[in-house]
């Protein structure tokens, strides 16, 4: 399970969506300003969906995956 967050910096409300291996799923309205936590697996894809007033839209798509480390500095 990877650690992950998202930060609504729209001034309207979002749904985040994140769909993952073996039937894993997380469905969430984010306020404005709100910043979401949670933890998903690896490679799980969090979608983003804006609500506009012809329906729901697409806003964002991102792959959930492991930070890369930072090499350590010799001093």
């Amino acid at each position: 399970m990877v650690d992950f967050s998202y930060k609504n910096i729209t001034s309207s409300m979002v749904i985040l969506k994140c769909i993952g291996p073996d039937r894993f799923f997380i469905e969430r309205a984010i306020f404005p300003q709100e910043v979401f936590s949670s933890m998903a697996p690896e490679g799980s894809q969090l979608e983003i969906w804006g609500i506009e007033s012809y329906g729901p839209n697409l806003a964002e798509r991102i792959r959930v995956t492991v930070p890369m480390a930072e090499d350590p500095v010799a001093a």
